[in-house]
This record gives structure tokens, C-alpha cells and sequence, in this order.
């Protein structure tokens, strides 16, 4: 009898053993069938509207003016064409795709429920899921007790100190923890942190500066810096360099590559036409997690990479956008290092220093600029720029300034 039950309550333990391995191994977890089936109908249906849009140019008509606004219009049709295929396959991605989790461990998930509950928190369901990028993020769902509701910063910080690890709140988690049960997505805090600085002159006898500049952090660890010079100067460039620098942050917030979204904001623009409107773009975009960094010209003038007394200047020959239907482009990659300096400039930048050689002047001002402070960098290049065009500012001056750091 003695025997019976310890082989029943050795029986137990393997049991509870084999319990605990099991959570410890990777889950799946995908979209409902009924989701699914809804996201590759519509996909099928963008697919079909896009094969619509089929056939070769042909010009029937002898007249040349005929012909090129046939051509025009059989450009436009490509363009639809190859946004409807790209909703299409942004549809049938998501349907397909399958989510790898991993549950937290039984301790760790009752001791995190517990001390939220103590803070007005009810927390369930904490799982880890792994990225491609090795790291590994928290997902949980939470809800607070409060009317008001409480910052998801804070449950963050909490949820660091309770699980050891530093922890963020993703970019795109809601900010406030409400009565209303919503998922929350926790990353590691990146390695690097990014200070930006800008500073710029408006053309003489212009109100209105025909250059404009964003910063976008469209999921953690990355940050994303862009310079836009609209066509000539003025209200009317600057309306165009804005509508580029908006169109492009909608694009990234909603998932789409740095590639796929530039040439996205270019087709629209060829597609309306106008040869007086190309606005330039630059972006960079910075991986703080790896240090590393991509530049995107369209068209923008020279970029400079200062470590130390050392200049880098860093140009392709690409167009601004608008002039043909599709940009082929690649990124320049470096890796950074902690103090390095990243300078963005606008045309009128370049041109203020009139040297022979493109950039020259630039690059040595930038050499011999010792500020640590990015925005007293851009301060400090942009007077050296209207100083070196005699006081005059004959064109729309922007220089952005990235500094780079170990966290």
C-alpha cells in the first residue's frame, strides 16, 4: 500500500513536471479562421481590381499630344496598379501570419498579477514573445480600478523592477491603463539613445520656408529623422515638402519599409503631373539597439558623419522625387559609435559656403565645430553658413543635427 502511493505521488510530480516543461516550450497563436478567411477575400478582391489595370501601352492616335496624354493616363493606371497589389499583400501577410509565444513562468506570472493587483492593476495573461531580432518582448493585457485610469509608463517601470529586466513601453501600446481590458507590449530598452537638434533661416523677402523636417519613432528602438526641401522657395514649397514629410510618417507608423513608403509618396507624386513640384527627401533611420544607421536620399544634398575631428561626407546620385514612376535607391548603412554626430543640410546650406567643390566648405566647418549639444551644432553651422554667404540668404537653410550615445 506503502509502495502504491509513492509511485502515485512519484506519478504526480512527473506529471507536474511535465506540466511546468510544457509551459516553458514555445505556443503559436494566429487569427481566427473567420478573420482569416475575411483578410484573403479582400486580398483576392485587390488582386482582381489590380489585374484590371493589365495590358501594354498603345498609342492608336498620330497626334503627339493625344499620345502622351494616353501615355500619362496608362501611368497612372500602373500606379493604382501597384498600390492595390501592395494592400493586397500587406491582406494576405497578416492573414498568414502566426504569432510564437512563450507563457511566463508559473512564479514570475502569480507574483507580477499579485503586486499590480496591490497598484489598481488586474494583470492576466503575461507571455514573452521572441523577435527576429533575438530580443524578446512582454505581452499582457491589463486593466486598472481608476476612472481616471494610470500612465502604461509606470505599470512599466513597475514590471521592470518586479521582472529584472529594463523594460519600455512599445510604440504602439496605448498610453493610459484603463477600465477597459487592453493588450500592452513591453520591449527591452535599446542600447543607444538619439538627441536631435534643428535649426534654420528662411529665405530673404519669403515668409514662408519651402524646407521642413520631421522626427518619427514608429516602434521602439528605432528612430527615424527626415529633411524635405520643397521646389524653389516660399508657401508653395513649403506646403510641398510638408505634404511629403506628413504622407511619409502615416506610412511608417502603419508598418511600411523605408523603401516601399518613399516610393509610395513618389508615384503619388508623379501621378499628379507637375513639373514644377519635386520636393527632395533625406532620411535616416536609426536601429539604437545596434548602433547602425541607413540614410534614404531622394535628391537631398550632401550628409556628413562626424566622429571626432574625422568628416565623413555621404551622397547618391538619386533624383527628388516625382520625376519618374519608380525610384530605385540604396540605403547608405553605417555603424555608429557613441559621441558620433550625423549632419543633414538643405541645398542652401551648401551652397551659402560657393566652394568649387560640392560640399567642401561644408564638410570643414563641420570638422571644427566642437559643440556636444545637437541643437547648439545646428545653431552654430547655420551662422557659419550665412557668414560665409556675406550675410545674405539668398535660398531656405535647415540643418538637423543627430547625436548618438551609449544608454
Amino acid at each position: 500500500m506503502l509502495a502504491e502511493q509513492v509511485i502515485a505521488g512519484l506519478s504526480r510530480g512527473r506529471r507536474r513536471e511535465n506540466r511546468r516543461e510544457e509551459n516553458r516550450e514555445m505556443r503559436t497563436a494566429q487569427i481566427s479562421d473567420l478573420c482569416r478567411r475575411k483578410l484573403l477575400n479582400y486580398a483576392d478582391t485587390f488582386y482582381e481590381l489590380a489585374r484590371s489595370y493589365d495590358g501594354e501601352f498603345r498609342a492608336d492616335d498620330e497626334d503627339r499630344q493625344s499620345v502622351l496624354a494616353e501615355r500619362r493616363l496608362w501611368e497612372n493606371r500602373q500606379i493604382i496598379k501597384g498600390h492595390l497589389k501592395e494592400m493586397a499583400k500587406i491582406m494576405t501577410d497578416i492573414a498568414c501570419e502566426v504569432m510564437c509565444y512563450r507563457p511566463m513562468e508559473e512564479r514570475k506570472r502569480k507574483m507580477l498579477i499579485q503586486a499590480m493587483r496591490e497598484e489598481g492593476i488586474a494583470a492576466a495573461d503575461p507571455c514573452y514573445v521572441p523577435q527576429d531580432n533575438g530580443r524578446e518582448t512582454v505581452v499582457l493585457t491589463m486593466s486598472a480600478d481608476r476612472d481616471f485610469g494610470i500612465p502604461a509608463e509606470d505599470a512599466a517601470d513597475m514590471i521592470s523592477v518586479l521582472l529584472g529586466r529594463q523594460l519600455q513601453l512599445s510604440a504602439g501600446s496605448p498610453y493610459m491603463i484603463v477600465k477597459t481590458p487592453q493588450s500592452f507590449v513591453l520591449e527591452e530598452a535599446a542600447n543607444y539613445i538619439v538627441l536631435t537638434g534643428f535649426s534654420r533661416v528662411t529665405k530673404e523677402d519669403e515668409t514662408v520656408s519651402g524646407d521642413n523636417y520631421a522626427v518619427t519613432e514608429a516602434e521602439r528602438g528605432r528612430r527615424t529623422v527626415m529633411l524635405s526641401d520643397g521646389t524653389g522657395s516660399g508657401e508653395q514649397a513649403g506646403n510641398d515638402s510638408g505634404q511629403v514629410l506628413d504622407l511619409m510618417e502615416k506610412l511608417l507608423e502603419a508598418g511600411y519599409e523605408n523603401n516601399t513608403a518613399i516610393n509610395m509618396v513618389n508615384t503619388a507624386l508623379f501621378a499628379l503631373g507637375e513639373d514644377q513640384k519635386h520636393p527632395t527627401l533625406d532620411l535616416c533611420d536609426i536601429d539604437l539597439y545596434q548602433g547602425t544607421c541607413q540614410l534614404w536620399k531622394a535628391g537631398g544634398a550632401v550628409t556628413f558623419l562626424k566622429r571626432g575631428d574625422h568628416v565623413e561626407a555621404l551622397t547618391a546620385g538619386t533624383l527628388p522625387l516625382g520625376i519618374f514612376q519608380k525610384v530605385e535607391m540604396q540605403p547608405i548603412c553605417r555603424q555608429l559609435q557613441s559621441g558620433d554626430f550625423l549632419v543633414m543640410v538643405t541645398d542652401g546650406v551648401v551652397d551659402a559656403f560657393g566652394e568649387e567643390e560640392y560640399g567642401d566648405g561644408v564638410l570643414r566647418a563641420v570638422s571644427g565645430i566642437r559643440e556636444q549639444k545637437p541643437s547648439d551644432f545646428a545653431e552654430k553651422l547655420l551662422r557659419m553658413a550665412i557668414c560665409a554667404g556675406g550675410g545674405k540668404i539668398r535660398d531656405d537653410m535647415t540643418v538637423a543635427v543627430i547625436g548618438i550615445w551609449n544608454e
